[in-house]
């Protein structure tokens, strides 16, 4: 089994593969003040809680946008599975070329789904993912990670907002019943839903003219729910794809790794 680790902002997202099969996913709060044992033993018990049988994972795939928590799960894993991860970052192999002036800025997950979404999926493509923030990225045809926007999350947004606005309450997130908004809640849900549906075809149309041709246009996220269906251009949701993604970083990359491993085990001449 592969253990896939998906560190994001707000939420850590779990993925356990059994071959090309994602047979457990689990997601749990994003804490930077937890240790390496807090989250060993949090994580362990969650696997065997919903496996019901003994985890036996034999390779761990981490990517990560916070960067305090890279090392406390790289720990994590040597010490409750034994095993020494595969870390999403410059020189990892991907498939693809990095477009970005700074190659070393694209985020871990922005190049992740940009992986899955351009096999899975083909080329020319344009991944959303909806998240806490709101990225956009553009892979062409040549396979070239060109780049992409980003935006606050929907969330992000509208928590700011309620609290520098003192009349402005928080919301949850629901389907709008229309677009002019009778209260100050139904305003608000409808900014939610029907601004971000319309931020995100506008940027949709604006990248496929840049690019000069049509695009796939691949959504994922745990936002993107929310938002699909009031999109005009979203072709695919895939709510896997990140994960999906690491899982093919983890086949491209095992035999650098176990390379690594050996390096580090041998003994410098006497």
């Amino acid at each position: 089994m592969i253990l896939a680790i998906d560190i994001g902002n707000s939420h850590i997202v779990l993925g356990l593969f059994e071959g090309d099969e994602l047979v457990e996913d689990t997601r749990i709060s994003t804490d930077t003040r937890k240790t390496a044992d807090e989250y060993g033993i949090l994580i362990m018990s969650i696997l065997k809680l919903r496996r019901e049988v003994r985890i036996r994972v034999k390779g761990v795939i981490i990517s990560s946008v916070v960067p305090s928590l890279t090392q406390v799960f790289a720990e994590m894993t040597r010490k409750y599975f034994d095993i020494e991860p595969i870390i999403v970052g410059p020189g990892l192999k991907t498939g693809l070329s990095i477009g970005y002036d700074d190659p070393r800025q694209v985020g871990a997950d922005r190049v992740v789904n940009a992986v899955a979404a351009q096999r899975l999926y083909g080329i020319p493509c344009i991944i959303v993912d909806f998240g806490t923030a709101v990225t956009f990225c553009a892979v062409d045809s040549m396979k070239q990670y060109l780049g992409g926007a980003i935006f606050p999350g929907i969330k992000t947004s509208y928590d700011a907002l309620a609290q520098r606005a003192a009349r402005l309450p928080k919301i949850g997130l629901g389907e709008p019943k229309q677009a002019i908004g009778t209260s100050t809640e139904a305003s608000m849900l409808s900014g939610a839903i029907y601004g971000y549906a319309g931020m995100l075809d506008s940027m949709v149309e604006k990248f496929k003219s840049e690019l000069g041709c049509d695009a796939k246009v691949v959504a994922t996220g745990g936002m993107i729910h929310n938002i699909a269906p009031y999109s005009k251009t979203i072709d695919v949701v895939d709510e896997d794809l990140t994960l999906k993604g690491l899982l093919m970083l983890y086949t491209m990359n095992q035999s650098n790794n176990m390379e690594m491993m050996m390096q580090t085990d041998c003994s410098p001449p006497g």
